[in-house]
């Protein structure tokens, strides 16, 4: 598995490639943005870990960039910056993960595994089309359409309607769309998957007289038409 790390802070760059190193990864490291974007587009990575705050070029507008071209790479954001309106921006660069400093290595490399199974459990399936009531989803093209008008979802908003269209009908805690979408621990201090909710909301329901997208107190949410 070939791995680049985008870190300006040297120390951490090679601390990181060690860990991976020692699980049997090949880990390559740029030390700015603009290196990160050229060897990122140059060179079929299987996971893209990078920091926010870089020189030359950010790390949510090289995630952006990337995802331009190669919209499926999975993408761990390892940053010092965690509020909950900094990992919504990540998530909506089309960051798949966020990972907060300081980290333990060992969650970093359970993170990475998840991603890249995900990853090659998607590209098996991925000539599925997946429908509930009048919405579509295909896997393959990334569209969604509601009675055959296309919505246009950011890559983490895309995860979450997949997650639940594969769940109609139960409900979902808050604690599970963390470990299934986010591939991480619900942190109780933040609200960003009700903030996901929300932008998924307003682009799958606004406009419908049929809702999909329904709260229930005190437990989740459910997808079902109502």
């Amino acid at each position: 598995m070939e791995i680049l790390i985008v870190e300006d802070d040297q120390r951490v760059a090679e601390l990181i490639q060690r860990g991976l190193s020692e699980q049997g990864f090949n880990a390559t490291i740029a030390y700015d943005g603009l290196s990160g974007k050229k060897m990122a587009l140059q060179n079929n990575f299987d996971l893209i870990i990078t920091d926010i705050i870089l020189p030359k070029m950010d790390g949510l507008d090289l995630c952006k960039e990337i995802r331009q071209y190669k919209p499926d790479t999975p993408i761990i954001m390892l940053t010092a910056l965690g509020t909950t309106d900094d990992k919504v921006e990540g998530f909506d660069a089309g960051a798949d993960d966020y990972l907060v400093k300081p980290f333990e290595m060992r969650e970093l490399i359970v993170r990475i595994r998840v991603l890249i199974n995900r990853n090659n459990r998607v590209r098996t399936t991925s000539n599925s089309i997946l429908k509930y009531a009048d919405l579509e989803m295909n896997l393959l093209t990334k569209i969604v359409k509601r009675n055959d008008i296309e919505i246009n979802l950011t890559p983490k908003e895309f995860n979450l309607l997949e997650f639940m269209l594969q769940n109609p009908e139960r409900v979902l805690s808050r604690v599970e769309i963390a470990e299934k979408v986010w591939n991480t621990h619900f942190d109780t201090g933040t609200n960003f998957i009700d903030v996901y909710i929300n932008y998924v909301r307003k682009k799958v329901d606004k406009n419908f007289d049929k809702k999909l997208i329904h709260t229930k107190s005190g437990m989740g949410f459910i997808f079902k038409a109502e």
